[in-house]
């Protein structure tokens, strides 16, 4: 992110996404998924241990098949195993387990993989080239189908250079060695009849198809970096393996991130020393003014602050500047690829539409991103199950009821409120302060009559018409107070009591309480019953009880 414009790096941020083995396997596994047919052209992968039950399924089902396990960073040939007992692949090692092609192409009996070099220019847009000359690796032991007794014979399934050349049947010779260049072979194919020209069509379109797969994290991750840059400022080579099975169809096999440079013989000097020349000159490095591109750069991003034009504008703007920057380029190429030929963009790029997804369904809908999702909720149960409950504040019920606020009619139904549980908590420090906060909200007005209590509610003080005035009814004492919830937990026999009292010192308030409510209703004065509970004997028996100075009025809170 700290590089200038006149600075370029060999490095494409995020390459990765395609150059590790899981990475890989997890990119064009979920191509495959939108696009079964067209990217059939990568062995089934299974990452390990995110694809385990998916891969024990499969193995249920095809029974017989061979595996081959590789490490998700491993290079070189390095830790590779092969296997034909799913058993013995345990989910502890994360690894990536390939199906083992049986059946590859042969000459002259032996095994072998093209190392093909690609060159990438620009990941927006996209710009691919392939080097018509790369290298061609033999295994030194004749092939033979995988069984119980030749699965531990490296030289016979693994065709790596680094493994190989400690053989004693190495060959080094050009045209029939154990390494060999890649027009020597298509020179071979040519001379025994194959369509040549088929063979590295169908070869393109896969290299095309695996740098689609991550293009949009390319250039997510490249426009961060290089915000203000309408060119671009990175280029790498990157080297494919690819496997032609006895249909002569291509597999691709891996991608190397840092393909090996090493010059271990005459052939490997002739590939590799015109390969890093046609491409210094064909990303056209050349001497520039260091101070004039910073002052150009200092004087761009300040107009851009100042005028503060809309980002229609200056989107408008950097794409007029990227189509000149294109014209040029294309111009420049055509006269400079060396050993380089276009693959992409071609006549026939319209046909890759499709495969251009966003950038939101780059880690969907995969066995890979299904089970992190799941390892991620498994997660958060378990952190939530060593958290301490949350504590329900006393009364919430009540003021989530809306009827517990507003008061309702004694008419109506009771509502029943449920007293909410929670851990014990110390008692109050302060006992005559709680004292003095336990007060009841809603004031009745308590008369006695015989062995009945009547409750009146007071009336909608927001209305002055007669018929906000509740209509009283008569209960017996235990259930007087039923219209009133705080009072419910009070008197009501089997109801549970506050949660204050669960504490000694909570318990001789709430008894206190209770004692001086219950005098409170034996010492009132004696109002007769209405004859017929009109509105007027009730509005008479509310102002007489008023005038008697015997209306408390208590607020309970905690």
């Amino acid at each position: 992110m700290d590089m200038k414009q006149f600075q370029i790096i060999n490095r494409f941020p995020g390459m990765s996404e395609i150059c590790r083995k899981d990475s890989l396997a997890r990119n064009m596994n979920r191509m495959f998924k939108f696009f079964p047919k067209e990217y059939n052209i990568f062995p089934r992968t299974w990452s390990l241990p995110a694809d385990y039950e998916d891969f024990q399924a499969y193995s249920r089902r095809r029974k017989g098949e061979t595996y081959i396990c590789k490490p998700g960073r491993g290079c070189q040939g390095q830790g590779i195993f092969l296997t034909c007992n799913a058993d013995d692949i345990k989910p502890e090692k994360p690894m990536i387990c390939q199906q083992y092609l049986e059946k590859p192409f042969l000459i002259d009996g032996f095994k072998f993989d093209l190392r093909i070099y690609v060159l990438v220019t620009s990941c927006d847009p996209l710009r691919i080239f392939i080097y018509n000359e790369g290298i061609v690796r033999f295994a030194t032991t004749s092939y033979t189908k995988p069984n119980s007794k030749n699965l531990d014979n490296v030289f016979m399934h693994l065709t790596n250079y680094a493994i190989n050349k400690h053989s004693a049947n190495f060959i080094r010779d050009d045209v029939k060695g154990s390494k060999r260049k890649l027009s020597t072979l298509r020179s071979w194919l040519e001379n025994h009849g194959y369509d040549t020209v088929k063979i590295w069509s169908e070869i393109d379109d896969v290299i095309i198809k695996a740098l689609i797969s991550i293009q949009p994290i390319l250039k997510r991750n490249y426009q961060t970096c290089f915000p203000y840059c309408a060119g671009s400022n990175s280029f790498e080579i990157i080297g494919f393996d690819i496997i032609l099975d006895q249909k002569l169809k291509p597999w691709l096999l891996e991608v190397n991130h840092t393909p090996s440079f090493t010059t271990d013989s005459r052939l490997d000097h002739e590939v590799t020393d015109a390969l890093l020349q046609d491409t210094l000159n064909i990303i056209r490095i050349r001497a520039s003014d260091k101070r004039q591109v910073i002052e150009e750069e200092r004087r761009v991003r300040e107009h851009s602050i100042q005028s503060k034009l809309p980002k229609v504008a200056r989107r408008q703007g950097l794409v007029k500047t990227q189509t000149s920057w294109l014209e040029q380029v294309e111009k420049y190429e055509d006269s400079h690829l060396g050993g380089y030929r276009r693959i992409y963009p071609n006549d026939k790029a319209e046909q890759y539409g499709k495969f251009f997804k966003p950038g939101s369904l780059v880690f969907k809908q995969t066995a890979t991103s299904k089970a992190r999702a799941e390892c991620v909720r498994k997660q958060l149960e378990e952190f939530n199950q060593k958290q301490e409950p949350k504590r329900v504040p006393f009364g919430m019920s009540q003021r989530l009821n809306p009827d517990a606020v507003r008061g309702e009619s004694a008419s109506e139904k009771p509502v029943t409120y449920h007293v909410p549980t929670r851990p014990t908590c110390p008692p109050p420090t302060n006992i005559r302060s709680m004292e003095r906060k336990l007060r009841f909200i809603r004031p009745p007005v308590l008369c006695q009559e015989s062995e009945t209590v009547t409750v009146l509610p007071l009336p909608d003080l927001r209305s002055r018409h007669t018929t906000s005035f509740p209509s009283a009814h008569t209960a017996p004492s235990h259930h007087s107070n039923r219209d009133v919830p705080q009072l419910s937990r009070l008197f009501q026999p089997g109801r549970a009591a506050p949660p204050s009292s669960q504490h000694p010192a909570g318990r001789q308030i709430h008894q206190r309480v209770v004692q001086n409510v219950r005098a409170t209703a034996a010492v009132s004065e004696p109002v007769k019953q209405p004859a017929r509970d009109s509105q007027r004997s009730l509005s008479g028996a509310r102002t007489k009880a008023a005038q008697s100075k015997n209306i408390y009025l208590y607020k309970y809170s905690v």
